[in-house]
């Protein structure tokens, strides 16, 4: 089914690090200057599926000018020809049952496949990218989540998520873990490695004190990490890797297959301004404000640019807690009990208007005899830049919900299976999930999807240290009905720049794919 839904964007430019905060606490929305970066989508392929997953991961093969989409729920990676951009045509669908992350480098394509029974080993399946035929095929960890290509295609890298079953007795909890595989002698004679946690086993308590969260029942370190997303530096020696429940992240050495180190990335402290947020879907209202809880950055996607020599991490901070069979994390502020002398106010506080409805970890939350002494609550609800070794550098704050809040309001902190406002705002807010890096005009930007308001965001980290938003685009009408496939697009998952010299038009694009909607457009970017 083919869309010609080409909604007219939105864009905006704002100063990240800066916020107006009232005498209340609560930050003012300021009106932003023109914008930087304008993204226009200009063509969608479109499924015709609902929430199913049937547009997620997208891939780029700029020889013949194809797409590769994850189609979850078809169980394939369907081909999309966008010679043409503003009219993608499906062209064929590989078929790769259990498929979540697609890959292309040169003329291969990578496709990372979970087992029926998702705690058994995956595989990744390697296809030709002219004539679709299978070249390869490689055993990896359980639940692959993500595949990517070093820059120069000699090693493909998958994150093995290794989720639990549950935490019942008897239910399987496998090891998490990234798989090597060297391509140096083509797909059919590749071979796997295996960097794992398992050498981490011992140092659980150091790895907990230094803030690493390892709290799974019964579970290992090895068992308790699940990578989730993976980058490569430049040389592609290195690669970084978010454990997004852990809030760290993991250096691997890829020749080697090593785990060098864990770092864990710390808390954001939402008390401080510029660094508030909603906290609550019932008030009826857009309130960011400052309130006394902590926030873990637990990024999902991850990106490494290189500036002077040095490496730098980009990441989306998603957010995410255990949910499981005999285990859950999450709880609601409200329901809790907080130490009297830690929240004197915590009558007013547990209010449904104030942070009540907030959820929370109890799991890594600090508790005393009297009550919780501390409030960890999931996702950075931000873009952050952090050195090579995971020392924050720079953090969005709150800007991303000042964005919204000024530019789409009606659709600020909406979920992404339904039209409405302030649907997520006690739950990770717009929740930063995938992104991609691209230059223009000699400066570097961050592309990132806003998984439940449907937003794409471009953020300027051409300084590391002083990044700030550029620009914004949104392609969902929210007078639609997203059932029925009238609200354009729905839940960016998968984020994919295409530079102007690998584009079929010679002008950069963005490709997302949309797994709510079943929809991937393809963004035509300019800048001022």
């Amino acid at each position: 089914m083919l869309s010609s839904r080409t909604l007219a964007s939105v864009v905006v430019a704002a100063a990240a690090t800066t916020a107006l905060v009232s005498t209340a606490g609560t930050s003012a929305v300021a009106a932003p200057p023109a914008p930087e970066v304008t993204l226009t989508p200009i063509g969608t392929y479109a499924t015709g599926a609902f929430d199913e997953g049937a547009s997620e991961i997208v891939a780029h093969d700029p020889t013949r000018q194809r797409l590769f989409v994850v189609n979850a729920q078809a169980g394939t990676v369907d081909v999309l020809d966008i010679r043409d951009p503003r009219n993608p045509v499906k062209l064929t669908a590989l078929a790769t049952p259990g498929a979540n992350s697609v890959a292309v480098s040169g003329g291969l394509v990578a496709v990372a496949q979970q087992a029926d029974t998702k705690t058994d080993p995956g595989s990744v399946t390697f296809f030709d990218a002219a004539t679709y035929a299978v070249r390869g095929r490689v055993t990896v960890g359980s639940l692959p989540d993500m595949v990517t290509f070093t820059g120069n295609g000699e090693w493909a890298l998958v994150a093995n998520e290794g989720e639990p079953e549950g935490y019942c007795a008897g239910q399987v909890d496998p090891e998490g873990s990234v798989s090597v595989i060297d391509l140096r002698q083509g797909a059919e004679k590749a071979s796997a490695k295996t960097a794992g946690f398992t050498a981490y086993n011992d140092e659980v308590d150091a790895l907990r004190a230094q803030g690493v969260r390892i709290f799974g029942p019964g579970a290992t370190v090895a068992q308790d990490l699940e990578p989730e997303y993976i980058t490569t530096s430049t040389n592609g020696k290195t690669a970084w890797v978010t454990l997004q429940e852990a809030n760290a992240i993991a250096t691997v050495d890829v020749r080697t297959a090593t785990v060098t180190d864990i770092a864990p990335l710390g808390l954001k402290d939402h008390s401080l301004a510029g660094q508030g947020l909603d906290a609550s879907d019932k008030d009826k209202k857009i309130a960011i404000a400052q309130w006394p809880v902590k926030g873990m950055y637990q990024p999902d996607a991850i990106a490494a640019y290189a500036v002077k020599g040095q490496s730098y991490l980009v990441t989306a901070n998603e957010g995410d807690a255990r949910d499981y069979d005999c285990f859950s994390e999450e709880e609601r502020i409200k329901d809790v009990t907080l130490d009297p002398a830690a929240f004197p106010n915590a009558a007013a506080l547990q209010q449904d208007s104030a942070i009540g409805r907030l959820n929370m970890s109890t799991a890594t939350s600090p508790k005393g005899p009297n009550g919780y002494t501390e409030l960890q609550v999931f996702g950075g609800r931000s873009v952050s830049v952090r050195a090579a070794d995971g020392t924050l550098l720079w953090d969005s704050g709150d800007a991303l919900e000042q964005l919204t809040a000024t530019v789409d309001p009606e659709l600020f902190n909406a979920d992404h299976t339904e039209n409405g406002f302030d649907k997520r705002s006690d739950n990770k807010g717009p929740e930063p999930e995938g992104l991609d890096l691209g230059k223009l005009g000699g400066r570097t930007y961050a592309f990132v999807g806003l998984e439940r308001n449907s937003g794409i965001v471009a953020v300027d980290v051409t300084d590391p240290a002083n990044g700030r938003i550029a620009g914004y685009g949104s392609n969902r009408d929210k007078s639609g009905d997203p059932e029925a496939g009238t609200a354009g697009d729905l839940g960016p998952e998968g984020i994919l720049f295409i530079a102007g010299e690998d584009s079929p038009t010679g002008t950069p694009l963005l490709a997302v794919g949309n797994e709510v909607s079943g929809t991937t457009t393809l963004w035509e970017i300019a800048t001022k």
